[in-house]
């Protein structure tokens, strides 16, 4: 199955878990691959351009969001385009090591080769806990590979 434009419902949920299993590498050089040379990025307030600014972006994200663990949901599609709801938790390593979740969507552009040319990224965090102690963690004690067995519905909203 090829996981390059146009994309079907069923690619388009491929390419998604894809990224979301390469994130959870949490390796920048690999992570970086799937991004065209030249990739627009627009992360929270960050704007940035190219492989040598993703990978020291990212770099930088994992320092601070040390225990990240990410999820991936397919939220809409057409030809080479795709909107990527998410959440992940983390300890915030400039914040005493509390624990967060962020929420966000993510609207991707991909070019014919299935690269993405553009990743354009809003999202919030929430402390987890009174004190960030990480009470109603999602995610806690899972792997990368048991992110998908938690079911989030709107009663996580």
């Amino acid at each position: 199955m090829s996981l390059k434009p146009p994309f079907t419902l069923a690619t388009a949920q491929q390419k998604v878990k894809v990224a979301q299993a390469l994130w959870n590498t949490r390796d920048p050089h690999r992570v970086v691959t799937a991004y065209t040379p030249n990739s627009i990025w627009r992360n929270r307030t960050s704007f940035f351009t190219g492989h040598p600014a993703i990978v020291q972006f990212l770099q930088s994200k994992w320092a601070k969001e040390r225990n990240y663990l990410l999820r991936k949901e397919l939220f809409a599609f057409q030809h080479n385009k795709m909107a990527v709801q998410f959440w992940y938790e983390y300890q915030d390593a400039m914040d005493e090591m509390k624990w967060k979740r962020c929420y966000g969507i993510e609207h991707w552009t991909y070019d014919n080769e299935g690269k993405m040319e553009k990743r354009m990224m809003s999202a919030n965090d929430l402390l987890l806990g009174k004190k960030g102690d990480g009470e109603g963690r999602w995610f806690g004690g899972l792997s990368p590979d048991e992110v998908d067995n938690i079911v989030i519905s709107e009663e996580h909203f």
